[in-house]
Parts: structure tokens; sequence; C-alpha cells
């Protein structure tokens, strides 16, 4: 198993924040809308060094999606920031109709997703979005596993031409990956070569399967380890090449279990490479208030669940 380390842990949000202020130094057509919530989605730098790029909209996630749909119209990259669940649920329909359906170049970028808003509780912690974005025509969607991730995919988005569902998070995690990475959207990242499970996550749940990897090494299970940061296009290569290899397979997410990352790649095997799977994420149900990582824990999400998760597949391998 190969060892991953790390020196400090930070949000995803704050690198979302580095990333929106980079983007807009690079390209002019970059603007940013807010529905009030500035300091939680660290867009406050950007709207320091550029005022008159940037649209703070008030607590009107609706006529931010409109206004975001209608700036495109004059070449301009809006970059909309609000929570997932204010960024999804409450605007679905805005969504459906003023971008997707036809294409527009807007960037929704969401915070505090997943249940490790913690204390906000079930009414804020939504645990649907990914199902609800890649459901949507056109809508490309990515859920990076730590800061530099976050800025590079932030990054990435400003130059790809189309509808993008970013979603990052609220509570500190390890910060493993490169800061000098070049994001590719659509491409999984394969972080250790195993023969025994593929196990493929996303976001918050990467390094909980690095963790897990460990412990199963330990065990004497060699564990494949991929990051699938982007869920839509899904890296269908690089998922069959896996399993074609381990011929079972543990999916990791921040999610509920219907419509996200264990669903689109459960979608996939059952066409062209039918293999025994288990799905570690929220089964069926709404959060609740408390710290992050005893929701996590309580939630069934910890490494501790991905090994178990592990454990019984080859059973059935």
């Amino acid at each position: 198993m190969k060892k991953f380390t790390y020196t400090e842990k930070k949000d995803t949000r704050s690198g979302f924040g580095v990333g929106l202020l980079e983007a807009g130094r690079s390209n002019p057509r970059v603007v940013g809308l807010c529905a009030d919530l500035i300091g939680s989605l660290k867009m406050g730098d950007f709207k320091k060094e550029f005022p008159e790029r940037f649209f703070q909209v008030g607590i009107a996630e609706a006529n931010m999606m409109g206004l975001a749909a209608g700036l495109t119209i004059g070449g301009k990259i809006p970059f909309t920031g609000t929570f997932a669940n204010f960024s999804t649920g409450r605007v679905y329909d805005q969504i459906r109709q003023s971008i997707a359906y036809s294409g527009k170049n807007v960037k929704i970028c969401a915070s505090h997703a997943g249940i490790t808003l913690g204390e906000d509780g079930a009414t804020h912690q939504i645990l649907e979005d990914i199902g609800m974005m890649r459901m949507l025509p056109h809508m490309t969607v990515i859920n990076p596993c730590d800061f530099n991730q976050t800025k590079a995919a932030t990054l990435a988005i400003a130059e790809h031409v189309g509808p993008v569902y970013l979603r990052f998070g609220r509570p500190a995690v390890p910060v493993f990956t490169p800061a000098d990475q070049k994001f590719e959207i659509g491409k999984a990242l394969l972080l250790n070569e195993g023969s025994d499970v593929s196990i493929f996550a996303t976001g918050h749940l990467v390094w909980e399967a690095i963790e897990a990897g460990e412990k199963l090494a330990e065990a004497g299970i060699d564990a494949e380890i991929i990051n699938i940061h982007t869920i839509k296009p899904l890296d269908e290569e690089a998922i069959l090449d896996s399993v074609s290899k381990t011929r079972c397979v543990v999916t990791a997410e921040e999610h509920q279990r219907n419509g996200g990352l264990g669903d689109a790649i459960a979608q996939l095997l059952a066409r062209k490479a039918p293999a025994p799977m288990e799905m570690v994420a929220v089964n069926d149900s709404f959060g609740e208030s408390g710290k992050p990582a005893e929701l996590m824990k309580k939630y069934g999400l910890s490494s501790e669940n991905i090994v178990e998760a592990v454990q019984n597949v080859l059973k059935r391998k």
C-alpha cells in the first residue's frame, strides 16, 4: 500500500475561494454571484479585488441562477455561490430550465455539502444533490477531495465551456494532493494499485478510502484505490480497467446511496462488466445536527465502514 501523508488540514471551500480569485485574475470574463454567504463561500477576496465583477443577490437563489444564465449571453463566466442545499434543491427548476436546457456556461459552486455541514442539521445537509445534478443533460458534476484539488478544479471549470456543478465542503480535511496539480475533468486518479478489490471514492471519502486501504493492507488485502473527482462525465475506461483486474467493487461517498457515485458505477458495470459491489453511503436517510466526525461515524461513512464493505464484497467475489 502506497503511503500517503499530510502536513495540514484545510476546508475545501477555501480551495474554491483561492481558485476563484486566481481564475478572476486570469480571465476578466469571470464574475461572481453570491446569495448572502460571502464568508461561508470564501468569496470575499474575489469581491474585494473585483467589486465591479461581483454581485451580492441576497437570499434570492432562484434569481441568482437566472442572473447567471443571463450573464452568459453577454460572454461572462458566472460562478454562483451558496450552500449545496440552496444551490440545487431550492433552485432546481431554474437550473433545469434556464441553465442546463440551453447549455449555459454557468458554474454552480456549492459549499457545505453532505452531513459534514454538521450542527446546522438535516434541513441544510443535502445528500441528494449529486443525483439531482447528474440527471440533468449537459451538466458536468465534480466533487474534489481536498483543498488543492478544489482549487485546481475551480481553475479548470473556468476554462470548460458548459454548465458545471462543483461540490465542496465545510470541515477541514487532510491536504494530500499536489499543490501544482493540473485538474483534468472526467479523468479518474489512481491513488494505489491493487489486485483484490477496487475502491472508488469521491470527495471527503477519498481520505477515508486511503485510511481503509492501509488497514486492509495490514490484513493482507491489496486494495486498488481510485479518486473519482468527476462523477459526470464518468471515467468509464479507468473503472472498467480496474474492475477487470479485481473483479469486485466498493464505492464510497458522502451522499445518498441512491443517485450518487455508487449508482453511476453500478449502471456502468451492469451494462459492461457485472461484478459484486458494495456501496458506502447514506442509506435512504436524512441527516441530523451533530459534530461532523460523529455524524460520519453514525451514518456509516468512516474508513471502518469501507473496510467492512470490502470484507463483505470479497465473500461474494
